[in-house]
């Protein structure tokens, strides 16, 4: 829990790879963690020319020119070690990789770990934050 509540009172950005433009937990979890003041920005190739709380999506996390401290992951772990490559090109690296519930991948976990980023793997950060600020 010491992890948790680190990341929620670092964290300014938010790179969300898989995120959606309409209902589900792809879109409603940024559009909670956006309303609560976290800056987010959209990832996912099949929404390239859309827009989401104001932001363009872009293809690659690596398209992203803002800073980026923590980087949620909204896709099935078979996808993750090829994100993982991707994040550890990031420059600089973000702090924080987050896999959202039912997401885990121990090795790429422990390559991000090697390169000094926190993981936190199934787990959701909107029921995470709300489990915090009700405690």
């Amino acid at each position: 829990m010491d992890l948790i509540k680190e990341i929620f009172d670092n964290v300014k950005t938010i790179a969300v790879i898989g995120m959606k433009d309409k209902a589900g937990d792809a879109y409603g979890v940024p559009v909670y963690l956006d309303s609560i003041g976290y800056k987010i920005y959209p990832v996912n190739p099949s929404r390239i020319g859309k827009k989401v709380l104001g932001e363009p999506f872009v293809g690659k996390i690596t398209d992203i020119k803002a800073e980026i401290d923590l980087v949620n992951i909204f896709r099935r772990p078979e996808f993750i070690p090829e994100h993982v490559k991707e994040i550890l090109s990031m420059k600089p690296l973000p702090k924080y990789v987050w896999f959202q519930l039912g997401i885990e991948n121990d090795e790429a976990a422990a390559e991000l770990e090697k390169a000094g980023i926190k993981v936190v793997q199934n787990s959701c950060m909107l029921v995470e934050h709300k489990t915090l600020k009700f405690r």
